[in-house]
């Protein structure tokens, strides 16, 4: 059996005949790990005790002959933003090195009671922000395709550890592309649920709004039995919402189906090769029987700007708690407390919150904390947050009259293909332009996939399928359409 070409279908199946064991299967991956993790660094941390013994529990109810589900001894990998109980979760900054998270993510619960084996946790961006992992405290992921490259952000470690066959899956989160984006560029599938679809709660807070936890995998079916066991509502999350069963959604024939295509995403400024494969896949679509209609969004242009007012706004307001006294780096061997009172003024305390913040946040999140800091400062609420409310509420509604004439919205999930290391660190504007085709969906808190489409040479081109709000299993099922 090789393992690297398992899947997780094909892997629950093997497991119920009895042609490996799990045990065997996470000894294969965390072997694996091992000797190939140093030169591309998906994963921050393993936890093979905890492995190995959730393997061993696996193959005890096959051989009694209990009922597993489809996720039970598969091995994965979660993002490092996303609590594992007992394990370091260090949302890839200093500022929480060494932190352990005291409960469990609401999905990673689902995940345990679903039997899946969590390898450990996967780098990312310093707390979610980026788009090439190169922005971790700990170092950047390299893409397992080509090693001079970056794996996409802010979730490359997941990404790059299903690329690389070091897990059949992984969790991510997508504020503004996250999932989809690092997912194109590692040739593999990504999905951005419905915003609430999937809890939040345990997931380390970037953009309350916006942020997002959904599953990468190698197929799209893989990616729908996944969804399928973290969804759902969750009273630890208020924003948290019901979404029927994937045996509940309708199926339907690709001959019944209106795509459309915004002429707005095929612009100046993208690759003319990603171009031309994403028109290829859209065309396949098209001789598949679908109707294909170019639309317009009008307002895509506005959704960059409005999302880094939006997003910053919210990263200040949620980075607050960072302070050096609570949890996490401190900078604060002088100020200690004795019966109740504290040694120093409360000036000298402010020196504690701001080398603790100074020291302990990167370059990229110190750059947002205050861009978010000034557009709700006095003055400029108005002129910025509110402002980019509104425009956020003309995007939601471009989608709402869109979908009104299409079943689906078909896009490039990227303008470019995956650009070196190093390309970009040196403009951030540059940098938040790779998210230029993922952002709009996060502001309109619609489900999205992206899925590999082609290759250039040998490098991915993601095609992005964007569904009306609650459609997730219909967005997945017209995705399986290109992938059989």
């Amino acid at each position: 059996m090789n393992f690297e070409d398992l899947t997780i279908e094909k892997a629950h199946q093997s497991l119920l005949k009895k042609e490996f064991s799990a045990l065997e299967l996470t000894k294969f991956f965390l072997e694996r790990v091992e000797k190939e993790n140093p030169k591309i660094f998906a994963f921050l941390k393993i936890d093979e005790k905890s492995a190995i013994t959730q393997a061993k529990k696996i193959d005890e109810k096959i051989l009694t002959g209990q009922k597993i589900s489809y996720l039970a001894g598969i091995p994965c990998g979660i993002k490092d933003n996303i609590l594992v109980e007992g394990l370091e979760c260090t949302a890839g900054s200093k500022i929480l090195k060494n932190y352990i998270a005291p409960y469990d993510a609401t999905v990673v619960k689902k995940l345990k009671e679903e039997g899946a084996i969590i390898l450990g946790k996967t780098n990312l961006d310093e707390f979610a922000m980026g788009s090439s992992t190169e922005y971790s405290f700990f170092g950047p992921t390299k893409n397992p395709i080509d090693l001079k490259r970056t794996p996409g952000g802010s979730s490359g470690g997941s990404a790059a550890a299903v690329a690389a066959n070091f897990c059949l899956f992984a969790l991510g989160s997508d504020t503004g592309g996250s999932i989809r984006q690092p997912a194109a560029f590692c040739g593999i599938v990504g999905f951005k649920p419905t915003y609430g679809a999937v809890s939040r709660f345990g997931l380390i807070a970037f953009a309350s709004s916006l942020d997002q936890i959904g599953p990468m995998t190698k197929t799209v079916r893989d990616c729908e039995i996944v969804f399928e066991a973290i969804k759902g509502k969750d009273e630890m999350d208020s924003t948290s919402i019901e979404i029927p069963s994937a045996s509940h959604s309708t199926t339907f024939s690709l001959k019944d189906i209106k795509i459309g295509v915004p002429k707005e995403y095929f612009i100046k400024g993208i690759d003319p090769e990603v171009e031309k494969v994403v028109k290829k896949a859209i065309k396949k679509y098209e001789e598949m029987g679908a109707k294909i209609e170019e639309i317009s969004l009008p307002h895509t242009e506005y959704a960059l700007p409005c999302y880094y007012i939006l997003a910053p706004a919210e990263a200040s307001s949620n980075l607050a708690r960072y302070d050096g006294i609570k949890y996490g780096y401190s900078k604060n061997s002088k100020v200690k407390s004795q019966n109740s009172k504290v040694k120093r003024q409360n000036s000298k305390v402010l020196d504690v919150y701001f080398e603790s913040r100074g020291e302990g946040f990167g370059p990229e999140v110190k750059r947002r904390i205050m861009l978010g800091t000034f557009t709700l400062s006095a003055g400029y609420f108005e002129a910025y947050y509110l402002r980019a409310q509104k425009v956020r509420l003309l995007i939601k509604k471009d989608f709402e009259e869109a979908f009104k004439k299409v079943d689906f919205i078909f896009t490039p999930t990227t303008p470019t293909l995956p650009f070196l290391l190093g390309e970009k660190l040196k403009d951030p504007v540059l940098m938040y332009l790779s998210d230029i085709f993922t952002v709009p969906v996060n502001l309109a808190g619609l489900p999205a996939i992206s899925i590999p489409c082609g290759k250039i040479g040998n490098l991915p081109v993601g095609l992005q399928i964007i569904g009306p709000a609650f459609s997730d299993f219909r967005v997945i099922q017209i995705a399986k359409f290109y992938e059989t």
